[in-house]
């Protein structure tokens, strides 16, 4: 197979939020097309229509465009198998649902949603499988033609063989078989006229000559269903491979109960695209060097479908955060403060914003952090309720007031002090006081920056001006007790 003969597909259904798998099957489907050559194709799949959300499609396109991960053609990029939407493609369903009718392949069925609910019923109480008896199978085909005619609502369904195995091969899982014992003769044609998923991505694979289908393996056993299609009309079967399904974990599937699904929530959380690719690929994909931190175009250059692991990787949160806290610090304070824009509560002159990513950028672990990171320097702590109790245990309030007091004067004295001489200054004091110089240290730092946990204590009073810092210094000890 040439290069540009490889066509790969995601085809998701438009029923909401924008699922993380989507972006998974998307993201090996695009590399694994991009080494090759090839296209990467999006088909939206619209033809249940209880559940269709029309919101859901412009979510999808922005999703995948957030990601790098455009479609080279798809309803938004077109291209020469327009349409790309499924509701948009009936008459071709239709016509290919008469053939296998005409070649006894499927069937009509007339069965009502009422019959099927008490078929069901009566076979989950004998504790028996639930499929379908072929009622209409056997109908007379007079009887068939004449309701036909009457224009009674009715399915068509596929006929399933009655004996053998449905055999295909799997990239990743290897040579695969149903025995059509387990299989039922699955409705493919619905009454309202539109398609199930079982005629319609067969029917699409091969009319948009897709030749790898690389999606989730919870899919797996609709294969068989598609096989036999593929067979019926004689046509070439694409390349399986069916990946992992993400999970929690507890080994679950990955659901929004215990997980947030929606790539939305990271988007807005301020996890950075190149950071979840890179997390999706290592959960679906060993590095040959094994290499947890690589770029989307090393991972496409090293993609083969053989290295895709078998067992289902769990989506740890905590991981993803981590990963992203690692693009975070490799970009560049330019670059981070333009990424930070969307993220920011209220805004920062952009001179003081460049001022103070260089004291944070270590620790942020997404976008969304920066508000919490910047209140330090953006606003004025409140005096009565600065943690000096929690921070240094093993002095009293008394005690750190009249440190304070001391250092005070020693430090306004100094005007804008270099590094070494205000670090001099603090540790000159505490030992003559008989402090730990780290708890004089925490005293100021409670004092200046509101907190115990904050960037370089110098570098911070540098970014927020020295007189700034000496007036919360000033305030800090007057709200403290005296001796």
């Amino acid at each position: 197979m040439s290069g540009g003969d490889v066509r790969t597909r995601i085809a998701p259904s438009p029923t909401g939020d924008p699922h993380m798998g989507t972006l998974y099957a998307a993201l090996f489907c695009k590399a694994f097309a991009e080494k090759h050559s090839g296209t990467f194709v999006l088909r939206i799949e619209d033809t249940d229509r209880t559940r269709y959300v029309p919101e859901a499609v412009e979510a999808l396109h922005d999703a995948l465009h957030w990601a790098h991960l455009d479609p080279d053609e798809g309803p938004l990029a077109g291209g020469p198998y327009e349409p790309y939407t499924q509701s948009e493609r009936l008459p071709t369903y239709h016509e290919r649902a008469q053939r296998l009718v005409a070649t006894g392949h499927a069937y009509p069925c007339f069965c009502t949603p009422e019959r099927l609910a008490r078929l069901r019923a009566e076979q989950e109480a004998r504790k028996e499988p639930t499929r379908y008896d072929r009622h209409c199978l056997y109908l007379p085909q007079e009887e068939v033609q004449q309701r036909l005619r009457a224009g009674e609502p009715h399915t068509i369904r596929l006929r399933v063989p009655d004996h053998g195995p449905v055999t295909f091969h799997d990239v990743i899982r290897g040579t695969i078989s149903f025995e059509t014992s387990v299989l039922t003769d699955h409705i493919l044609l619905k009454s309202d006229g539109y398609p199930t998923s079982h005629l319609a991505i067969p029917v699409d694979d091969y009319s948009m000559r897709i030749s790898h289908v690389i999606r989730a393996e919870e899919w797996l056993s609709s294969v068989p269903y598609y096989v036999l299609i593929y067979r019926a009309f004689a046509w070439a079967e694409p390349v399986f491979a069916h990946l992992s399904v993400l999970r929690n974990a507890d080994r679950s599937k990955m659901s929004k109960r215990k997980n947030n699904t929606s790539v939305r929530w990271y988007r807005e959380h301020g996890f950075l695209p190149e950071a979840v690719l890179n997390f999706l690929a290592l959960l679906g994909w060993s590095h040959p060097e094994g290499e947890e931190i690589f770029s989307y175009e090393e991972f496409r250059d090293l993609l083969t479908l053989e290295r895709i692991v078998k067992s289902g990787p769990i989506f740890d949160l905590k991981k993803l955060e981590w990963m992203n806290g690692v693009y975070i610090r490799r970009l560049a304070i330019g670059e981070l403060a333009e990424r930070l824009q969307p993220f920011l509560s209220q805004p920062v002159e952009p001179e003081m914003l460049e001022r103070i990513l260089p004291l944070v950028q270590e620790r942020l672990k997404t976008l969304g952090e920066i508000n919490d990171a910047l209140i330090p320097f953006l606003q004025e702590p409140d005096p009565a309720c600065l943690p000096f109790a929690q921070a240094i245990k093993r002095l009293t309030l008394q005690d750190i007031r009249h440190g304070l007091e001391l250092l005070y004067p020693q430090l306004t004295a100094l005007g804008a002090p270099d590094a070494s001489t205000f670090e001099g200054t603090v540790r000159s004091l505490a030992a003559e006081l008989g402090w730990k110089a780290g708890d004089l240290f925490m005293s100021v730092r409670v004092a200046v920056t509101g907190t115990s946990a904050s960037p370089p204590l110098y570098d911070f009073c540098n970014v927020i001006g020295w007189s700034r810092a000496f007036q919360r210094l000033r305030s800090a000890l007057e709200a403290l007790p005296a001796r």
